[in-house]
Order: C-alpha cells, then sequence, then structure tokens
C-alpha cells in the first residue's frame, strides 16, 4: 500500500468516524467464508457496516478525529474489524446471536455516544442499552401515565356521581 493510498484510508475512516456515535471495534478472525457472510448480510440488514480495517490507520484515524477514544486504540492488535452503527446496542445483539454458533466475533471494545467500553465482557451491558428511541418512547409514557390515570378517575366518579344522584332521585 502507498503512502497515498494510506493517507486516503485514513481520511475515509476519519470521516465515517466523524459521521456516527457507535463504533464497535471486533475480532472476527477465524471465521470461514459462509459464516463471514451470513456476518455481513447480518449486518446489512440491521443497518450495520461491517469492515476489516488495519490497526495503524485505525488509530491514526481515530487520532484525527474528535471524538474522544480513551483507551480504545490499546485494544488494536490483531485482526480488527469495525461496525458502525446508528442504534448504539444493535451490534452486539449481532455479535451476542452470532456467538451462540461459535466462540467470534469477540468484541474488543465499543465506543457509544462519548463512552468507551473495552473488552469482551463488556456485551451484556452493551446490549442492555436502550437506543435514543426506546428512551423517548417510556418518557413520553410515564408522562402520559398520571393524565390517563386523572382522566379515567374523572369518568369513572362522574359516572358514580350520576349514579348515586339518580338512585336518590328515584327515591
Amino acid at each position: 500500500m502507498t503512502r497515498e493510498e494510506k493517507s486516503r484510508v485514513i481520511e475515509e475512516l476519519t470521516a465515517q468516524l466523524a459521521g456516527t456515535n457507535v463504533v464497535y471495534i471486533a475480532d472476527i478472525s477465524g471465521l470461514n467464508a459462509e459464516t463471514t457472510s451470513n456476518l455481513r448480510r447480518a449486518c446489512f440488514k440491521a443497518g450495520i457496516e461491517l469492515a476489516v480495517v488495519k490497526n495503524t490507520l485505525l488509530e491514526k484515524a481515530m487520532e484525527a478525529s474528535d471524538n474522544d477514544y480513551g483507551d480504545l486504540s490499546s485494544v488494536l492488535k490483531g485482526n480488527t474489524s469495525i461496525l458502525i452503527a446508528e442504534n448504539g446496542n444493535a451490534p452486539a445483539k449481532i455479535i451476542k446471536e452470532f456467538r451462540k454458533k461459535s466462540d467470534k466475533p469477540v468484541l474488543k471494545g465499543a465506543y457509544i455516544h462519548q463512552a468507551v467500553f473495552i473488552g469482551d465482557n463488556q456485551l451484556d451491558a452493551l446490549i442492555a442499552l436502550k437506543s435514543k428511541d426506546e428512551v423517548i418512547g417510556e418518557i413520553i409514557g410515564l408522562l402520559q401515565s398520571p393524565a390517563k390515570n386523572v382522566v379515567s378517575a374523572l369518568k369513572s366518579s362522574g359516572g358514580k356521581l350520576a349514579g348515586i344522584l339518580k338512585t336518590l332521585s328515584e327515591k
């Protein structure tokens, strides 16, 4: 790879990293061609971009990026793939699903909205993360709940009051 090609790849990686807040770093080495194709297909369906990268080029792109990746560059050893997504827990779910059949892919680390997770032991915590839409939905549900309770109480109270008045008027 020539120097110009390397600098072009670094620029492309930097642009990709700048355009997202969700980056997973994983090791998919050792997967056969069929399994790798299945992984790529599953990632595509989930809206996740999967790419195999060179560690040094990714490290330089991380340094050039405006984001603070903390100690994430320390996991750049061996074979490295990056998974870029919009949803914070989607790559973790894909990795967990594929781990049911084999021991790969192995999560090396993740960067999600300025938080850095290092190590494969963080996979369950990453799966438990909720997306922005899920959190907004929960907040709206919580805000609507008291209003619904008040309305239903007023409706039922009105019905009881009308029933009592009707009974009293009949007597």
